[in-house]
């Protein structure tokens, strides 16, 4: 497999890597759009949202669980931070292995772009 992010995982790509699970690796993004800017990507390959199956849900979940953990360490969940999943290439989505965008560090606007 040619993905990135699998190679991420494999630790055959370097990445700055925040925390990181046996469900989960968070690394800062290396085109940020924020001051902060993670990606929280699980170690298992799920192409996007719209390729998930009923039992990627649990997986999901805790990738929420784990951005409101990063939030809370980096004391961001009281001023606010965004959280962005890209699905397809018309949705913004540039590597084809499901991640969730936090970002931080700065007042967002609506609508995003």
């Amino acid at each position: 497999m040619d993905c990135i992010f699998c190679k991420i995982i494999e630790k055959k790509e370097p990445a700055e890597i925040i925390y990181e699970d046996g469900y989960v690796i968070v690394f800062k993004d290396i085109n940020p759009q924020a001051p902060i800017h993670y990606l929280i990507v699980p170690k298992k390959h799920i192409t996007g949202v719209h390729t998930m199956k009923e039992d990627d849900i649990e997986i999901v979940g805790y990738m929420l669980l784990i951005a409101r953990k990063i939030a809370e360490k980096l004391e961001v969940n009281d001023k606010g931070y965004r959280l962005v999943l890209n699905v397809g290439k018309d949705g913004g989505q540039s590597i084809m292995h499901l991640h969730l965008h936090f970002l931080a560090g700065r007042k967002f606007l609506w609508p995003p772009g």
